[in-house]
């Protein structure tokens, strides 16, 4: 099969990763992931291709559009993108159209998503099937109502199916989005899309990282990093704070989006058994290799920690209810300990390390579906057959 997949990723980059996590799964097809958020390193397999449409971010209240190009208007990019979607669907004539979010989200990005459906409804570029590729949890909205009936409306008339990435043993649609019983078209749960790593590659890292016996490593995180300065910050205060009390090294990774500014003040604290940066492709492995994850609760973060096991101090980002709901799915299937806003304090958060390094990695596997990535290629594959 063709299939383009779609994401655009506007302030972290956990869209872009779980697309990235699907596309490698659909091994034997002709794949092309298709994003349009700011620039970051990926490693593709051979079989999907890639392009980078003009970036297009928002702000942190998702209120307006941000040009990635500062020579360049909103407007320009608008146009450059659209022909370049365009371009795209007439080469490849498509089997499959999968779309990261929308319509459940990304509804700025209509002006080019909404005449690339109608001239698949039109059958311009043959016969293509759309299918919604959806997160766990859905961002509250000011008129839930309006909001689920432009949905429906749309989902109901350009789509063929909805696939959601959650196992409905844990998170439900209905949960975040009342009226599950409107949508008409095949609906389908794959489980979690979770990034996989193999466990040794921790043990071998750690004895990379010449960790002496006792010696703790804590692994720090932020995601794509626009949002956890202050999570940082304290963590390396806290550090501070610990001095002798606790024999541990700490690996730091900022996310590659965090500004600058912020993370010079960050990358000037490291010292010896403090090394800060950006980002890692080894990530999986170091947090099978960690005693402790002090980080954020995105979707990949918490699937992260799902995978791997590790102990967490986990600081869920409160503006929306996405990540407080997340973790309260999941805090009884691992060692966690669920900051709020006074706990990002170093005191506190010293004494929060101390306890938590006293637990251990659970052994047992859990009861939760992480093999989404695979799940959902194989129904794509089976499902298209059919025709």
């Amino acid at each position: 099969m063709k299939i383009i997949l779609y994401c655009q990723y506007v302030w972290g980059m956990g869209h872009l990763v779980r697309s990235l996590e699907f596309a490698r799964a659909l091994t034997g097809h002709d794949v092309t992931l298709v994003a349009g958020g700011q620039e970051v390193a990926l490693d593709l397999p051979d079989h999907v291709d890639f392009l980078r449409l003009p970036a297009l971010y928002m702000d942190e209240m998702f209120t307006m559009l941000i040009s990635g190009d500062p020579a360049k208007t909103v407007a320009q990019i608008k146009q450059e993108r659209q022909a370049l979607l365009y371009g795209l669907f007439e080469q490849k004539q498509p089997d499959v159209f999968l779309v990261e979010l929308y319509p459940f989200g990304r509804s700025i990005f209509a002006f080019e998503l909404e005449p690339l459906l109608a001239d698949i409804r039109r059958g311009k570029f043959g016969a293509v099937k759309t299918v919604c590729s959806l997160r766990d949890i859905l961002v509250e909205k000011k008129d839930p109502a309006a909001y689920e009936q432009r949905v429906l409306h749309k989902l109901n008339r350009d789509f063929d199916a909805l696939l959601i990435h959650a196992d409905e043993k844990v998170l439900k649609l209905n949960e975040t989005f009342s009226r599950v019983d409107r949508i008409d078209i095949p609906l389908v749960y794959t489980g979690f899309i979770a990034q996989q790593a193999d466990p040794a590659d921790g043990k071998l890292l750690r004895q990379d990282l010449n960790l002496a016996a006792g010696q703790k490593l804590i692994v720090a995180s932020a995601g794509g990093g626009r949002s956890g300065y202050k999570l940082l910050a304290a963590l390396l205060d806290a550090c501070e704070i610990l001095g002798d009390r606790l024999n541990f090294r700490l690996e730091v990774f900022t996310g590659p989006f965090m500004e600058d500014e912020d993370f010079e003040k960050l990358a000037v604290r490291a010292a010896p058994g403090i090394r800060i940066r950006r980002y890692t492709r080894r990530f999986l492995d170091y947090l099978n290799a960690a005693d402790l994850s002090v980080s954020l609760a995105g979707y990949n973060t918490c699937m992260n920690l799902l995978v791997t096991r590790v102990p967490a101090l986990v600081y869920p980002y409160a503006r929306q209810r996405e990540q407080p709901l997340r973790v309260d799915k999941i805090k009884n299937f691992l060692p966690m300990k669920i900051l709020n806003a006074d706990d990002v304090r170093p005191e506190r958060l010293s004494d929060y390390i101390i306890h938590m390094l006293d637990h251990k990695r659970t052994i047992r596997r859990l009861p939760i579906d992480t093999n989404g990535a695979a799940n959902s290629a194989s129904f794509l594959s089976r499902w298209a057959k059919k025709g």
